[in-house]
């Protein structure tokens, strides 16, 4: 009696014959799922969130689609797990991997069916595994040395990979777009310093390979709008404080000038805080919270341009490219490691206004700007254009 309560009232077991079952079923499903999205005869799928809002997606890229799915069978979640390594690792064959996965699982159930011992059937797996890897092997060539065909080869993956996409009708652009952006990093595998921005408007033909970095934010007023061999200093520090914000504590004062000398106090301890922001003669202030009037002001006065709210990515990769550091207390100017480059500018593209930082220290820096007609086509082509 005592070992038929091993489970709680509610679990439910399976084993043998129907867990296996149960795992082929759930694991072809999802295949199934996947499998008219891939090639370029393939087609996209329209996934609709239940969360707040219920935003809709567009794509026919796999790992995606997968992402977006809710699945308790376990089977599957391997299968989505294999094709999330696949989009981190290679970036592209997010689909073919798991309707390639399903087939072999779709031939194995059929061998199960005939009382052949899984076992078996994994060690033929394997040995059919490496027959084909050895057949690669024996055709692969390597163009490294000549760089006309090198390059010629990288255009041929980029196309192929563009060819399953949204952005097929224009790949020739789109492959050479990937590849400039590429060949920039010279043989680094580090994607963070090629920047993608989406700006609605245009068409994707005009989208286009820009050196340097964009930062999505305008000049403040009364400020310089073109800086030549700027010092930047990157920042993630409080310019918000010159008002009375005192929480949780009380002050009594009997005159409405006691206030203002509070006030007063409060302005100059921001005064004193960008003094010393000055103090490590820089010309660009690039800062990740708000900057308030007054000290914006101040900066003004000094000719420093200051930005204000840039996205934490923004910073984070602003910070990498100019070769800088990002800071939060400005005591010891000689600790603090600045940015350079040698132009920054006021650009516009489409209808808006962006800041453009040319001649950074990272030379192989580059922003790809995206246009197209709605953010569902952009979001889609960032997919494609991140896979190539």
């Amino acid at each position: 009696m005592a070992v038929e309560k091993l489970f709680k009232d509610e679990a439910t077991e399976e084993k043998g014959e129907r867990a296996r079952m149960a795992s082929f079923v759930g694991a072809m499903a999802i295949a199934d799922l996947v499998k008219t999205t891939l090639g370029p005869k393939g087609m996209d799928k329209i996934l609709q969130s239940t969360g707040r809002g219920h935003s809709v997606t567009v794509t026919n890229d796999g790992a995606t689609i997968l992402k977006s799915l809710h699945i308790d069978n376990p089977a599957a979640k391997v299968l989505i797990d294999i094709s999330k390594v696949q989009d981190d690792e290679v970036g592209d064959g997010t689909t073919s991997v798991v309707v390639l996965a399903g087939e072999l699982l779709r031939e194995a159930e059929k061998l199960v069916a005939s009382k052949i011992h899984p076992m078996t059937i994994i060690s033929g797996f394997r040995m059919a595994a490496d027959c084909a890897r050895n057949a690669l092997l024996d055709r692969v060539m390597d163009n490294k040395k000549d760089a006309e065909k090198f390059r010629s080869d990288l255009m041929r993956i980029a196309k192929t990979t563009l060819s399953s996409k949204i952005l097929s009708q224009d790949k020739e652009h789109f492959a050479k777009l990937a590849v400039d952006a590429v060949m920039r990093l010279k043989g680094s595998t580090n994607l963070e310093s090629i920047q993608i921005i989406k700006k609605a408007g245009g068409s994707l033909k005009d989208s286009f390979l820009d050196e340097g970095f964009i930062l999505d934010k305008k000049i403040g007023l009364g400020q310089p709008k073109r800086i030549e061999n700027a010092k930047i200093l990157v920042a993630n520090t409080a310019m918000d404080t010159y008002k009375v914000k005192i929480y949780g504590a009380r002050v009594r004062v009997d005159s409405m000038a006691k206030v203002a000398q509070i006030e007063g106090a409060e302005k100059e301890k921001m005064r004193e805080k960008v003094k010393k922001i000055i103090g490590h003669g820089i010309n660009c202030f690039v800062n990740r919270q708000l900057i308030y009037n007054f000290p914006e002001e101040l900066f003004a006065d000094s000719g420093i341009l200051a930005i204000e709210h840039a996205d934490f990515e923004g910073i984070e990769r602003l910070a990498l490219v100019t070769g800088g550091e990002i800071a939060s207390t400005f005591d010891n100017p000689e600790s603090v490691k600045l940015g350079h480059c040698k132009l920054i500018e006021e650009i516009m593209i489409g209808e808006d206004k962006l800041i453009h930082f040319s001649g950074v220290q990272m030379g192989q820096a580059c922003t790809i700007v995206l246009r197209g007609a709605s953010f569902h086509v952009l979001d889609e082509a960032e997919r494609s254009l991140h896979d190539a």
